[in-house]
């Protein structure tokens, strides 16, 4: 692993503030990097998951505590010009709910303390091409499900000893199946969403007779211990009210597996869910997740992987700082606009340098 050029294109990524490519990081270097060299690095390299752990692994252990959580949660990053590749396919956004173009990455990020690494990822391989039944197209097809991503997340971050004691994610991920991986393979507890629609039953012996109901047929006051369809143990439900922006009510289920928890401390918990919607954020706007030209898988997942370790980097520089991720680029970005003033300086003459006080 070149630590050297991957420090470089890190920095690169966090100060650029337009498209990132071989060319500018060797004009931002003064050319004292060439632009051969750049693309070189990007196209031989090979960075792996286990690259991330060993870049986040010392950061995650300065923040990591034994009520830690784990947030699995995936997010497009659309490339609608782009050739098509086994990165850059079409998938499914339940967002959305459509097809978009572009590159799948699913991820595990650690928080804990307000503070969050990614300490896994994988990016959707859509290496089968099939026929559709319907329209006789070829698509392309992932041999492996996001499930199963979500699962092998979990437990690489079980096997690197990585201390949490919940596992967070969104309703897409919480199947019966996850549900029980969790509990009793990973050995954690869980908070998930689920839908109105799922079926519990409110008492073991109503379970053994097949007595179900539909969450949203509850009136929930407050939460109760319930068996939820298709599991072998009980769970906490608890029903959240919120106002939307435009006003309006939603509302949100949540079931726990520690059923020691209260009501507000589920609900509390799970907001700590909100930092992987902020980390994928940050990933488009703060460390150019959207803003590479690469062509080849190859050097396309060799730029996600920098862009995980400009997060962790502007993580652990926010820490020492109390800033924010779009603080801290802000403040770089006032820097180099006031460079760019003096440049100008250079062609306006002393009087204009005057006026700008630079």
């Amino acid at each position: 692993m070149n630590m050297e050029m991957l420090d470089v294109y890190v920095d690169y990524l966090i100060c650029s503030t337009s498209y990132t490519t071989a060319t500018g990081l060797s004009r931002a270097t003064n050319n004292m990097i060439s632009h051969d060299k750049i693309t070189r690095f990007l196209a031989k390299e090979e960075f792996t998951p286990k690259d991330l752990w060993h870049i986040a692994k010392p950061f995650v252990r300065s923040i990591e505590q034994e009520d830690g959580v784990l947030i699995v949660d995936d997010t497009i990053e659309e490339k609608p010009y782009t050739d098509e590749n086994e990165f850059i396919a079409w998938h499914h956004d339940h967002v959305k709910n459509r097809g978009v173009k572009g590159i799948n990455i699913v991820s595990s990020l650690y928080e804990a303390g307000g503070k969050r690494a990614p300490v896994g990822y994988v990016l959707v391989a859509k290496t089968q091409e099939v026929i559709d039944k319907e329209t006789g197209k070829k698509t392309r097809k992932s041999p492996i499900s996001k499930q199963q991503h979500y699962r092998d997340l979990i437990m690489a971050a079980k096997k690197n000893d990585i201390k949490f004691k919940y596992v967070l994610n969104d309703v897409w991920f919480a199947s019966a199946e996850n549900m029980l991986f969790v509990k009793h393979v990973a050995k954690k507890e869980f908070i998930m969403p689920q839908k109105g629609n799922r079926y519990v039953a409110l008492s073991k012996e109503n379970k053994a007779r097949g007595r179900f109901v539909r969450i949203d047929s509850l009136e929930l006051g407050e939460g109760k211990t319930v068996w939820l369809q298709g599991l072998d143990f009980p769970v906490r439900l608890v029903r959240q009210v919120f106002k939307n922006e435009d006003g309006s009510t939603g509302t949100l289920y949540l079931v726990s597996s520690d059923l020691e928890l209260t009501d507000d401390q589920i609900i509390t918990i799970y907001k700590r869910r909100w930092k992987v919607e902020e980390y994928h954020k940050s990933l488009k706007s703060n460390v150019s997740l959207a803003k590479s030209p690469t062509k080849t898988p190859r050097t396309q997942a060799n730029h996600v992987f920098a862009v995980m370790c400009a997060f962790i980097r502007l993580e652990a520089i926010g820490m020492r700082l109390k800033l924010n991720h779009f603080a801290i680029k802000g403040t770089i970005y006032v820097g180099a606009l006031m460079s760019a003033f003096k440049e100008l300086a250079k062609f306006r003459g002393p009087g204009f340098c005057q006026t700008v006080n630079c």
